[in-house]
């Protein structure tokens, strides 16, 4: 049964070190990169990235690309050549990763020097892609039979890439789709985090979105402009992995929308978004201080979907730990949901990673087995079936076994100490109990007063 309840949220701490992650934690997964080609029979992997499209690339090297395009060449046999542009010729990988660099100024943006680079067939060719290469491209997605009915070779990377490599290796045959060897949704590369820095860096996003929407919502007022709210959403300078979003009244319903310079009134739906590398925290419901200041046409209902909204939300958390199949939990979600009051606008959860949604799992009947490290999102997005009112609590999760669980509190002790507080707090004080192999990283866990002016009264579970 879900009910309203005042609840006093806790300051969980924060890291004061930004964690980053290792040279030698890139060695090693450049190393598994090249076990998955093998396995995968392929002799070079075409890693691109640009400004959207980065997180395959920086999982490798720590590059990002700014501005422009970027390609990373990798061989079965430890070789590594980065291809970059102009600008990002100062903006290199860390060259302890003993990578080679390339500069391609077409990478560039229109207008700049052109002339002072070699043709990319000719640098592609020295790199030793020739006839008969089998070459993996990993872009940003992988397809299915609804593409194509072969989707071995349809990639989302640039056609002038895709074209040249096949010409390079001799054919379409021999130039592949492998952006699932780090997004299969159930073993991907960047899918399992088992590396503890890696936890904490995203800990430590998630730390920084949830604390920027809570400063948004204790700023809420009667005539706050949403850009104004917006300067409360500070990522510390990491970079954003969405635009950020405030929106009230008529505007929440384009849910992912900038701020503009609408001001709040009283009984209007509002939502919050905003995302960093790593994490991503939501928040909406409606500016008032109780169904009283709603109008008229959701004063009954707005109370009724978000009541079991949130019975929703409990039932998700609950359902997930280690070894719970994806399916399972996607039908613990669904047994909760009043279908005469919403339906999901898309799967109730996904995984995260750098970029904010990065593959799901979550579909009716998927076997796919929730695995130790993988960080998941709690993203059910109710889509009202009466009158327009929202609501949204999202936040994000780890999953690691006994082994993963140690080796995070030997390391990263006080990274430790706030989840086994913030596991405290969502069991006592919300009534959410989570398997042991659940670990919560925002700093609102499961946290959602449905009234954004009564911050001290929000849902518990009983």
């Amino acid at each position: 049964m879900i009910n309203v309840a005042r609840v006093a949220l806790p300051d969980f701490g924060m890291e004061q070190v930004r964690p980053e992650i290792s040279v030698e934690t890139y060695r090693a997964r450049l190393s598994s990169a090249r076990e998955r080609m093998a396995r995968a029979g392929l002799d070079f992997l075409a890693v691109y990235g640009d400004r959207e499209h980065f997180a395959n690339l920086a999982y490798l090297t720590g590059l990002d690309p700014r501005f422009e395009e970027s390609l990373l060449l990798v061989d079965r046999k430890g070789r590594g050549l980065v291809i970059v542009g102009n600008e990002c010729m100062g903006y290199l990988p860390d060259e302890r990763l003993g990578l080679e660099v390339a500069l391609f100024q077409d990478f560039s943006l229109m207008g700049q020097p052109r002339a002072a680079s070699r043709p990319l067939g000719e640098i592609v060719s020295a790199f030793g892609i020739g006839r008969g290469g089998r070459v993996g491209c990993v872009g940003w997605k992988c397809y299915d039979s609804r593409l194509s009915a072969d989707t071995r070779y349809a990639s989302d990377v640039p056609s002038y890439l895709v074209d040249l490599l096949r010409e390079a290796a001799g054919g379409r045959e021999n130039v592949t789709n492998a952006a699932g060897l780090f997004t299969d949704p159930a073993d991907g590369l960047r899918i399992v985090n088992m590396e503890v820095e890696e936890i904490a860096r995203l800990e430590y996003a998630a730390i920084l979105t949830s604390t920027a929407v809570l400063a948004v919502l204790r700023n809420f007022r009667e005539g706050a402009a949403e850009d104004e709210l917006a300067r409360w959403l500070d990522s510390r300078g990491l970079p954003l992995s969405c635009h950020p979003m405030i929106r009230f009244g008529e505007g929440a319903k384009r849910g992912l929308a900038s701020p503009s310079q609408n001001r709040a009134k009283r009984g209007d739906p509002y939502t919050i978004g905003f995302g960093i590398v790593g994490s991503l925290t939501c928040r909406a419901g409606c500016v008032a201080r109780g169904p009283q200041d709603l109008p008229a046409s959701t004063r009954d209902f707005y109370p009724r979907l978000a009541a079991n909204y949130f019975d929703v939300v409990a039932a998700w958390y609950g359902a997930l730990g280690v070894g719970a199949r994806a399916g399972d939990v996607t039908a613990a979600a669904e047994a909760k949901r009043d279908d005469a009051l919403y339906r999901f606008a898309v799967n109730c959860g996904h995984y995260i990673h750098m970029d904010e949604w990065v593959h799901s799992p979550f579909t009716a009947g998927s076997p796919i087995p929730l695995r130790s490290g993988m960080a998941l999102q709690m993203d059910i997005i109710p889509v009202s079936r009466g009158p327009f009112c929202y609501v949204n609590a999202e936040d994000g999760v780890v999953l690691a076994d006994e082994a993963l669980r140690s080796a995070l509190a030997a390391r990263a002790p006080a990274c430790w100490k706030r989840i086994q507080a913030r596991r405290a707090f969502m069991a006592d004080a919300i009534g959410i109990r989570l398997d042991e192999s659940v670990l919560p990283l925002s700093q609102t866990p499961a946290w959602l007063p449905p009234y954004a002016l009564a911050l001290e009264n929000v849902f518990v579970a009983s």
